[in-house]
């Protein structure tokens, strides 16, 4: 395929690698072997759902969600190159499975996680409406379901006599498919201004204070600080190719590492909870120079206020 085609073109492939491991991951996108550019691994897509059950989400293990980006950022260390992401068409939205899509803690998560994601090694993914802090839609009815396989294993709960309320509340959180595929909402008009027909799936409600034409004119919104973390990343080769370190591992509240490149080296410090939390690092951070945070004000204590996300030049 390489040879009869992606070699006549100046193009990126991407290996969609289901059951593709640390191991054999180098297969598809080493350089020398004339294949693909790039690898996007599913090792994290799992993490959090309880087996036996459908969709069904329990609570995940920072521990383990570290350990699983580590080993595959290590992965691509010397040779290759990797992709991070944390939703896409087939998962539920990224704030409302890694972060917190409450009213009180949503716009913060959303910014950490978009901070985690842009301070990575490997080609960041999004997809569409991940930027403005999408959540869930959480629907309420079997009827508003359009994926096969979500009526298909609601057919079997029913026909098993199980319990089809606590399906439905099981697919809220998550359900991948429909919560993700909801329009995209740009503005307050009808259908979220994704269309003047009838979209295949109900327009999430949110849609009338969340939106790109709102978050256009924030300069605190969750889009415009998309732009500003891209934008760090850009200017921050640290944050692209640096060499990445792992910090206070069995934290399980606070996710922190360095990215280091050409004598530069920097801090990142995020907080996965809804609490606050201190960071172990022999890092005096007293001094450095905060390059971004996700709250208005900064402490530069090693305590990081729920779901803060700091990065640091030191």
């Amino acid at each position: 395929m390489n040879k009869e085609v992606l070699s006549k073109y100046d193009c990126m492939a991407l290996a969609e690698g289901a059951g593709m491991t640390l191991k054999s991951a180098h297969d598809f996108v080493d350089a020398d072997r004339k294949e693909l550019d790039m690898g996007y691994h599913f090792e994290g897509t799992n993490l959090g759902y309880i087996p036996g059950y459908f969709k069904k989400m329990g609570k995940y293990s920072l521990v383990n969600f570290k350990k699983i980006y580590t080993d595959w950022n290590d992965t691509y260390s010397e040779k290759g190159w990797g992709t991070i992401y944390l939703g896409n068409h087939d998962q539920p939205r990224m704030t409302s499975r890694w972060g917190n899509d409450s009213d009180q803690f949503r716009v913060l998560s959303s910014k950490m996680l978009t901070t985690f994601l842009l301070s990575m090694g490997g080609t960041p993914y999004y997809y569409n409406g991940d930027e403005l802090g999408m959540i869930n839609a959480k629907f309420d009815k079997i009827e508003d379901y359009k994926d096969i396989e979500t009526l298909a294993e609601y057919e079997k709960v029913k026909n098993a006599g199980g319990d089809l309320n606590q399906f439905i509340t099981d697919q809220k959180t998550g359900g991948a498919r429909d919560n993700e595929r909801t329009p995209y909402q740009w503005n307050t008009s009808k259908n979220a201004g994704f269309s003047t027909g009838n979209p295949w799936i109900k327009v999430n409600d949110n849609h009338t204070y969340l939106n790109a034409e709102a978050q256009e004119n924030d300069p605190n919104s969750n889009l415009n600080y998309f732009r500003k973390m891209t934008k760090l990343r850009k200017s921050n080769l640290a944050l692209v190719y640096g060499k990445y370190s792992l910090l206070d591992k069995e934290n399980p509240d606070i996710y922190a590492y360095t990215r280091e490149l050409d004598g530069k080296k920097l801090l990142i410090l995020l907080n996965f909870s809804n609490k606050t939390a201190t960071v172990n690092t022999d890092y005096n951070i007293a001094d450095a120079k905060v390059l971004i945070g996700n709250y208005t004000d900064v402490s530069l204590d090693k305590t990081l206020k729920p779901y803060e996300a700091i990065i640091l030049e030191l």
